[in-house]
């Protein structure tokens, strides 16, 4: 285990405040301070500093803070594993995005399965925000997302690239009438997926650089689920903007449509993505290899 002070350095990074880390440590602010300044002395470096009052981390504490949270990571995995030799199967906490985990994660782990019929794995759904946010945590070993994410930080492996494109009802008005730009749109209502999926942030971009937002169109509705959206679409209550393999389905069946857009060719890929430096990452990307074959 960590050894208890690391766990004062760490909480106090989330504080950023001595008092605050001693009442969650449940210790003295006099004890905190002593191992802030024992870390101090025993690796040579100030890990923290007072700016305008404030207390920050220098740049040896965030090197520092960013080693240790990925060395409790990797702690809480080999917990798992070693638990895991009681039953003789390996455990794999897989997180993926809604639009892969609803169109695009079956197969892959059906491969997976077949090759490791032993193993225990758990499927998690969230978004590309909550997802690297569990990847950090430990809470998850691998993630599969279609959202940006900071490649300082986590270590990725490309699944696929997909198209994403503009969704319409067949019998909308741009079903009969060519549409030249994105611009075209904007009398329209948008249907959109939250702050923090990762299809929400790439529209957002792309947007960005037709000089357009979200809140330019007609309207705007949010909805947390594909196959909602894609209901709403064949009402045409609306228009969309996702990855063509969540509508593809619809399309064929000639429910839905693809909006012709002169300025708006866009391909984005899905990522496999884990903490960057983990002592796991030759075994995880292995398992990546495995799913893709």
């Amino acid at each position: 285990m960590l050894d208890h002070r690391i766990k004062t350095f760490l909480t106090v990074c989330q504080t950023l405040n001595y008092t605050k880390a001693a009442e969650e440590l449940h210790i003295t602010q006099p004890a905190v301070s002593q191992h802030i300044r024992y870390l101090e002395k025993e690796y040579g470096v100030s890990l923290f500093q007072y700016e305008n009052r404030k207390l920050t981390l220098t740049d040896e504490g965030h090197i520092f803070r960013d080693r240790l949270l990925l060395m409790e990571n990797d702690e809480a995995r080999i917990l798992r594993e070693m638990k895991a030799c009681q039953t003789d199967a390996l455990s794999l906490s897989l997180g993926v995005t809604m639009t892969i985990g609803e169109y695009a994660i079956g197969k892959p782990l059906a491969r997976l399965l077949r090759k490791h019929p032993d193993w225990n794995i758990r499927v998690v759904y969230g978004n590309t925000e909550k997802l690297l946010s569990e990847l950090r945590t430990g809470s998850i070993d691998l993630g599969l997302v279609e959202g940006y994410y900071p490649e300082d930080k986590f270590a990725h492996r490309t699944f696929s690239r997909q198209p994403f494109v503009g969704v319409c009802a067949s019998r909308h008005v741009f079903a009969e009438k060519e549409v030249r730009v994105m611009k075209d749109l904007v009398k329209e209502r948008i249907i959109l997926r939250e702050p923090g999926s990762g299809t929400r942030e790439i529209l957002e971009r792309n947007l960005a650089v037709q000089g357009l937002r979200v809140s330019d169109f007609r309207s705007s509705m949010e909805v947390g689920n594909m196959h909602t959206i894609n209901s709403l679409l064949e009402n045409d209550c609306g228009i969309s903007f996702l990855y063509r393999i969540a509508a593809e389905e619809e399309i064929k069946k000639g429910t839905l449509k693809e909006i012709p857009l002169e300025d708006f060719h866009m391909y984005h890929d899905f990522d496999f993505v884990w903490e960057k430096g983990s002592i796991y990452s030759d075994h995880l990307e292995q398992i990546c290899r495995e799913m893709e074959s």
